[in-house]
């Protein structure tokens, strides 16, 4: 635990700080579109540009000089330990391993070359690749690696069930059912990959695949795992009597769902899994490549590539909406009490990106979510570019947040659409799921499909806590029993430790922060115990340094908020949290902001190579590589305008 103690009348010098200011917003200045708005590159792991190769070899549209660079990433980032992990530094990962390894053997590497070697011996010391999960064994099935019956039952009919059927796609989360749907005219058609180069890794099975007797093998999360492993070994079986006129009926109804959702050139969903799957689905039924819908398809894969003259790798999506956003949030941040900035130039830049923002609210699209909201109307903002389908209430509060602070009466239509539609969204125990309403169907993520937990999108405290904030910054009367019920639903979630989960942002750290910005917002008083816990887990956890930090081992039984770095994002973050719970002049926040002006290069950029959000928890991790400029800026200069202020009392709800 940092020793707090120390001098209060020691401050940080304002002109130092003004500076530290100016060179962060120049980075952001200069990174800023034409059109207004900001993108910042979107990192996962070694998966998806390893699986973006394995899908150039099933389609036979090889690019040599593209694999090449992503040969280099990937054998950039293998770990010590001989394989790939999901995060920076993390453990090894078969899964990721194995993927990782098929690729650079498409790509041409040789199997005896040493970092083959090792990856390979990797492999097998942890069981080998029918240890793989559900994903990867698909990936396999694909290219005939490994029998389809080493993939869960998944019968495509599936889609004729009504919402009501356990089982029924409606009952999935967004990002399950967009990748769900293509995947299940794979597996219906079972088509396999053109494989030119005709590679195989069967050097990486300890068993060989056609003697393997129990793909399907756990760990299981609770007894329901074990009756639906027994409802597979049924339901296998049972698919040969279906009635081929209900199979061609199933096909052809996910083929309309994916063309209703194709979504142009951001692709379905505008996730890499489901485009790829889309990509592939169109494939297997024969339709032609020249096709408008799988050359927009194609297309829309193509556009997440990273490539430099070296390296290149596949992001998992984009985040123009959500980097947008908080960018202009920190923007907005510097223009008040701070002497280095030119307000004028800033405010330009910030109504350019104000306008970019407003041009893609969705207002006419009724998306899944109307399933279990229907008198609810459409207002929300996506993630990408265009999703219309899927937008999520917390990049929606983040974009509306942004517009109140605004002042704009011209904004006014957009914010109050965004309101009622987040409004229409809150579940019935008071929380937010990021995309759909109580999709909380928990049964469902023991099926052998969901091996990664992470089917469905329940309420969660740091999504939550985006729409208290929005709702609380409006404060609109007629909205507080909404927010009280929420604020209900934040105390039941907080750790006995004094924090909170944050299941898209690593990871207490991130929760405790966004928590305390929306009971900030909301009124609650900082005496409140539950404020009080906050701030004492907060000042805990902060580094010896003044930093604080924590990496994605956190969701694997790792100590909450600890790492052995501080990390700018997340030190950002505490500050701003503490800041919110009204400790500015805390010394513990001094040290935070010496730390992180300290932490900033020369050239007004900070450096962060940990991980810093998350997927799915244990499964799927992010680097945004905006994070650790954008939120540095904002803890900056709202410490600098605190200082100005007379009440020392954050006023918005971000």
């Amino acid at each position: 635990m940092l020793d707090h103690t120390g001098d209060l009348g020691k401050g940080i010098d304002n002109d130092d700080l003004d500076a530290a200011i100016s060179r962060a917003q120049h980075v952001l200045t200069e990174h800023q579109n034409e059109d207004g708005h900001w993108v910042f590159e979107l990192e996962a792991d070694a998966t998806i540009p390893a699986e973006y190769v394995l899908l150039e070899h099933f389609l036979n549209r090889i690019d040599r000089d593209l694999e090449n660079k992503i040969g280099v990433y990937l054998r950039r980032i293998q770990g010590d330990h001989g394989g790939w992990p999901l995060y920076y530094q993390g453990k090894f990962d078969l899964s990721a391993s194995v993927k990782a390894y098929f690729a650079l053997k498409a790509i041409g590497d040789d199997i005896d070359a040493p970092h083959m070697k090792r990856a390979r011996e990797a492999i097998l010391a942890h069981g080998g690749a029918e240890r793989t999960n559900v994903f990867t064994r698909i990936q396999m099935a694909l290219f005939g690696e490994v029998p389809w019956h080493a993939t869960p039952a998944m019968p495509i009919e599936l889609m004729l069930m009504p919402k009501k059927a356990l089982f029924s796609i409606w009952n999935m989360s967004y990002w399950s059912r967009t990748v769900v749907v293509p995947l299940l005219i794979l597996a219906a058609l079972k088509p396999k990959a053109i494989n030119p180069r005709n590679i195989h890794i069967q050097e990486l099975f300890v068993t060989p695949p056609d003697q393997v007797s129990d793909w399907i093998k756990g760990p299981f999360r609770s007894y329901w795992g074990h009756v639906f492993k027994g409802l597979d070994k049924v339901v296998r079986p049972a698919e040969k009597y279906i009635p081929s006129v209900l199979r061609k009926k199933s096909i052809q109804k996910a083929l309309e769902f994916v063309d209703e959702r194709l979504n142009g050139e951001d692709g379905l969903g505008a996730i890499y899994p489901a485009m790829a799957n889309s990509v592939m689905a169109y494939h297997a039924l024969g339709i032609a490549d020249d096709d408008p819908r799988a050359a927009i398809a194609w297309r829309s894969v193509k556009k997440l590539l990273i490539e430099t003259d070296t390296e290149a790798y596949c992001q998992p999506c984009v985040s123009p909406i959500w980097d947008t956003a908080l960018t202009g949030h920190a923007v907005i941040e510097t223009i008040s009490h701070n002497r280095a900035v030119d307000r004028e130039v800033t405010s330009q830049k910030l109504a350019k990106s104000l306008k970019w923002l407003k041009d893609r609210q969705i207002l006419d699209v009724k998306g899944d979510w109307i399933i279990n909201s229907p008198e609810t109307a459409p207002g929300g903002w996506a993630f990408q570019y265009r999703n219309d389908y899927y937008p999520d209430v917390d990049d929606t509060a983040v974009v509306g947040m942004l517009l109140h602070r605004d002042g704009n009466p011209d904004h006014a239509e957009s914010i109050e659409r965004a309101r009622q539609w987040i409004i229409g969204m809150q579940s019935s125990n008071g929380g937010w799921g990021a995309f759909d309403i109580d999709n909380n169907k928990m049964i469902l993520n023991h099926i052998p499909f969901a091996d990664h937990g992470a089917l469905l999108d329940p309420p969660t405290a740091d999504v939550t806590a985006r729409c208290v904030s929005f709702l609380a910054q409006l404060n609109y009367p007629e909205d507080k029993a909404v927010i009280d019920k929420a604020i209900q639903y934040l105390r039941s979630e907080q750790e006995d430790a004094g924090c909170w989960f944050g299941r898209w942002g690593t990871n207490y750290i991130y929760g405790t922060w966004s928590v305390l910005c929306a009971l900030n917002a909301a009124g609650i008083s900082h005496e409140d115990p539950m404020v009080k816990r906050a701030v004492k887990w907060l000042l805990y956890v902060q580094r010896p340094e003044g930093g604080w930090g924590e990496d994605e081992a956190s969701y694997e039984d790792a100590p909450k908020g600890v790492y052995n770095q501080g990390m700018p994002s997340q030190t950002a973050w505490a500050l701003l949290g503490l800041m919110a719970a009204g400790q500015v002049k805390h010394p513990a926040v001094q040290k935070g902001m010496a730390w992180l002006m300290s932490a900033q290069k020369e050239n007004g950029h900070w450096e962060e190579n940990p991980y810093n959000a998350v997927g799915f928890p244990k499964v799927f991790y992010l680097r945004y590589h905006g994070y650790k400029q954008f939120f540095p800026l904002l803890a900056l200069s709202r410490f600098r305008n605190l200082q100005a202020s007379n009440s020392g009392k954050v006023e918005v709800g971000f």
